[in-house]
């Protein structure tokens, strides 16, 4: 099974991400599981799709392939 860093923080809890700590298969396996849905429960897909979207805020090129997964408005953060 592929290393789900949602199941490292609390439920719920904002994680707090640092872009270096991620590689190509680490957010290609976070984007696969947000696609297919894969999660025990809600917030383990909240807490990826958190972790995603951390991400991208902070200028990682690993996310774009997957940027269709956040949903991001002109308006967003980014």
């Amino acid at each position: 099974m592929v290393n789900n860093p949602s199941k490292m923080i609390e439920l719920g809890e904002v994680p707090d991400v640092n872009p270096q700590d991620f590689n190509a298969s680490d957010v290609a396996a976070l984007a696969d599981r947000l696609e297919r849905d894969d999660y025990d429960n809600a917030f383990e897909s909240l807490n990826d799709w958190h972790i995603l979207r951390s991400l991208a805020f902070k200028g990682s090129s690993l996310v774009e392939p997957y940027r269709y997964l956040l949903d991001l408005e002109a308006f967003d953060e980014c």
